[in-house]
């Protein structure tokens, strides 16, 4: 049963006078007063033209906004949807708002739709981000009816990405996933995604809620978690993600450090799991797979070479801790190559994160001071992706990750060694 102390009396009372529900639908909010209209009112349409025999719930819990977000998350209305909403309206529809105890964050929030979740009995659960800018009603359906109608439990978004998009997730989070876990997972971070009422509540009796990692790497667990804990995950494809254009380099080092270290920290709690498990296999995809026209994203490729360059040597004294003489050697090599010849090896790259993942586990240096040292490589690893796939059309990008998804499948004993090396582990 959820711990009711989570919550504030406000939402307490409002969710005791909702009752038990088919389906809920989260939005967490923070001054989000420029898109949360756009947002809910897509969720309304998709829930009345999917799900209108049933009994929903669409709350909102809020970090605190100053900027009228929730009286607008209250007021919002689908008056160019009329002709809808008469000919099939919500059986029941109810629409919750209050603020969460603690600092505004995902962790947070999260938290309180869980709890919601066990309160109100609800069978399947959607969670969506106040911000985006390609919701249409038909994610409401794409990430809750695997759970309400096929009986999954974790519904993983898929996206069609811009090229060189999500490089941090393609080119590292999501292959590390698929050869450690076993399941191979598109948007492991994905902000979008549907689960059952009894994943919810089992996420909720675990210890980790007050745990740093939480606050950033919340998606990565949850989906690590599920698969240890035995769940049944597919994906559902949602189109494409568009989100706010930003240059490469804003805050890549902070991303890298806080997406990383969550994953690192999960190795950490599955290790009995992973190191056991042997082999991959892709889920169940929902949805009809299309492209539509995106512009690329804009690199300064010479910038972010730059800037590997000069980090490495001055990273040597840290990475001579981390990595091993060979990869170390490599690495450097690497970094005095021309522009042209410029190239950093699939197996390179795999054997410096399964480097950086043991040191991590072995704390053979501050973990922080550790996961600081990531980025310039990172930046290094994307130089040469960029300019080896400069002219591939989507086809041939997708054919180069997939090889690179193999070769972390391939060195996962690497990783075991390293992993058991030294004081057994000992922190």
């Amino acid at each position: 049963m959820a711990e009711i102390s989570t919550v504030s009396e406000d939402f307490l009372r409002q969710l005791t006078a909702v009752g038990e529900v088919g389906i809920l639908v989260g939005v967490p909010t923070f001054n989000n007063r420029d898109t949360i209209e756009r947002v809910v009112s897509a969720i309304q349409v998709g829930l009345t033209k999917y799900f209108h025999r049933e009994r929903c719930v669409l709350i909102n819990p809020d970090g605190g906004s100053t900027d009228g977000t929730p009286e607008i998350f209250k007021n919002v209305s689908v008056q160019d949807f009329g002709m809808l909403l008469t000919a099939s309206p919500l059986r029941t529809f109810h629409r919750v708002t209050a603020p969460y105890h603690g600092i505004p964050g995902k962790e947070r929030a999260l938290r309180s739709l869980f709890t919601a979740a066990d309160l109100l009995r609800a069978k399947a659960c959607a969670i969506f981000p106040p911000d985006s800018l390609s919701i249409t009603p038909e994610w409401v359906d794409s990430l809750i009816r695997p759970v309400y109608r096929e009986g999954f439990d974790l519904v993983s978004p898929a996206y069609q990405r811009r090229k060189f998009d999500g490089l941090l997730v393609r080119g590292l989070v999501s292959p590390m996933i698929g050869a450690l876990y076993g399941r191979r997972l598109h948007e492991p971070v994905g902000s979008e995604l549907g689960l059952s009422g009894r994943l919810a509540c089992q996420f909720l009796q675990k210890d980790i809620w007050e745990q740093e990692m939480t606050t950033f790497g919340l998606e990565i667990w949850m989906a690590t978690t599920a698969i240890v804990d035995d769940f049944r995950l597919c994906e559902s494809f949602l189109g494409p993600k568009i989100q706010a254009a930003k240059q490469f380099g804003q805050d890549v080092a902070g991303t890298v450090r806080q997406v990383v270290g969550a994953l690192f920290h999960c190795l950490d709690l599955h290790e009995n799991f992973w190191k056991k498990r042997e082999g991959s296999e892709a889920l169940p995809l929902f949805g009809f797979q299309y492209n539509v026209a995106l512009e690329p994203l804009r690199f300064n490729r010479r910038g972010i070479l730059d800037t590997f360059r000069s980090h490495v040597e001055q990273l040597v004294p840290i990475l001579e801790s981390i990595l091993t003489p060979q990869t170390l050697v490599e690495v450097r090599n690497v970094a005095q190559l021309a522009d042209r010849e410029f190239h950093y090896p699939d197996e390179l790259w795999v054997r410096t994160i399964y480097e950086f993942a043991a040191a991590h586990h072995r704390a053979v240096i501050n973990r922080n001071h550790l996961l600081q040292a990531l980025p310039p490589l990172y930046r290094g690893w994307v130089s040469s992706f960029i300019l080896e796939n400069q002219k591939a059309d989507a086809a041939r990008v997708d054919q180069r990750i997939e090889a690179l998804s193999r070769e972390f499948e391939r060195l996962k004993p690497y990783l075991v060694d390293r992993w058991d090396a030294g004081r057994g582990g000992e922190r």
